[in-house]
């Protein structure tokens, strides 16, 4: 059933709301998408003449979505060795400049909040990079500062894989049960570099123990409430309410696993028998294939716009209004909730947190304010730190 169509009056005062305060979506991964379809082609995937049946992401509907700034992922696969998910991850940020650069009237590139803000001025869509996984700096704190110097504004400690130095929510818990001294380290160069910390993805243990160290908020970038869906993807609430000490952000996610129960135990049972075929559920790529041969035989439960809406109240209720945000993961998923088909469906999640009684402070402080001043206060700890200590010096000790 498709998501109801909101009143004109509703609609209006959405539209209006979202000139002044558009959505800051934490996830996007339509550069890997483009890297799958078309090898980075932007030609050949041409998100400005719209990509609809092909991507959940193009510009038209970036603006029908009221987007005004977007944390590009650049992705690579968690079990990629080394040095080659370095160079991937290279050429994930080389495409996100290529598309920003391609489409100069659309994007900006931000590498500060004022940046964000800069572009919003000039009708353009703020494009920031996060790097989704520890893997793509190879344990060292070089490759971090690096990536941090080409535009990488947020590092996820790590993806479907424990990285040597922390632990993943989707792997078996490693010796260190969180961060490794060398995990303590990468956290503090993040914090000094103003490289917002990721805990999307990791392990409680890990969220426990970076939320210990570190000196400026972190964000989850697509993350939702372990207590409304219980998978190892999600938030819970012990550090949901940790989130006010820290002034950090949970950005919920759509992703149908990750907000609806049912969808979350279909998920299960298909890691399960991936298992039985010796294929390892936290491999993206081959968990994904077989996924889909799985649902030809297993059909997925529905999901709704409904189920998003609880983990956004949930989390406001737990962590504070302060607390929330959105993180789509669109172009990273798929079978999202009618009325959230592609980016174009922010204003029907809008519509009904209206119709739920929220008021446009609060929306606002969800669209855009929190990250804004999750960023800012980030930038604060970083220009702090600078005058305090020089680069980290640690280096992995690979035996």
């Amino acid at each position: 059933m498709p998501a109801p169509t909101p009143p004109s009056d509703i609609a209006d005062r959405i539209a209006a709301l979202l000139d002044r305060h558009p959505v800051w979506d934490g996830h996007n991964d339509l550069a890997w998408e483009a890297r799958g379809q078309v090898g980075y082609d932007w030609s050949a995937l041409d998100i400005g003449a719209g990509t609809a049946g092909r991507t959940h992401t193009d510009i038209a509907r970036l603006r029908a979505g009221g987007v005004g700034a977007q944390f590009w992922s650049v992705y690579v696969p968690s079990d990629l060795p080394g040095s080659a998910a370095v160079t991937a991850t290279l050429e994930q940020i080389d495409a996100v400049r290529r598309m920003v650069e391609t489409w100069p009237d659309a994007f900006a590139l931000a590498l500060a909040a004022d940046d964000v803000e800069k572009a919003w001025a000039s009708g353009r869509i703020a494009s920031l990079m996060g790097a989704e996984g520890g893997q793509s700096v190879d344990s060292s704190l070089g490759t971090l500062r690096m990536l941090y110097d080409l535009g990488v504004r947020y590092m996820t400690l790590t993806h479907n894989h424990n990285t040597p130095w922390a632990d993943s929510a989707t792997d078996e818990p490693s010796r260190h049960g969180g961060l490794s001294e060398f995990g303590v380290e990468v956290v503090r160069e993040m914090n000094r570099l103003g490289m917002l910390v990721d805990l999307s993805h990791v392990s409680a243990a890990t969220m426990d123990a970076a939320l210990d160290v570190t000196e400026a908020p972190v964000m989850f970038s697509h993350s939702s409430a372990r207590a409304v869906c219980n998978v190892p993807r999600n938030v819970p609430d012990d550090v949901l309410a940790r989130l006010g000490d820290n002034g950090g952000l949970c950005m919920v996610t759509f992703v149908p696993a990750f907000v609806n129960p049912d969808i979350g135990a279909w998920r299960a049972e298909a890691a399960d028998a991936a298992r039985e075929r010796g294929i390892d559920p936290a491999s993206y790529t081959a968990f994904s294939a077989f996924a889909e041969e799985w649902e030809a035989a297993h059909p997925i439960p529905p999901t709704s716009l409904d189920d998003v809406v609880a983990h956004i109240e949930h989390v406001r209720d737990v962590a504070g209004i302060d607390h929330v945000g959105l993180g789509g993961d669109y172009d990273g998923a798929s079978g999202f909730a009618p009325g959230l088909e592609d980016v174009s469906g922010y204003p029907n999640l809008l519509a009904a947190l209206v119709g739920r009684g929220w008021a446009d402070a609060d929306l606002a402080k969800l669209t855009s304010g929190n990250m804004l001043r999750v960023l800012r206060d980030a930038e604060g700890v970083a220009e702090r730190l600078a005058t305090e200590r020089g680069p980290g010096t640690a280096r992995f000790d690979r035996g």
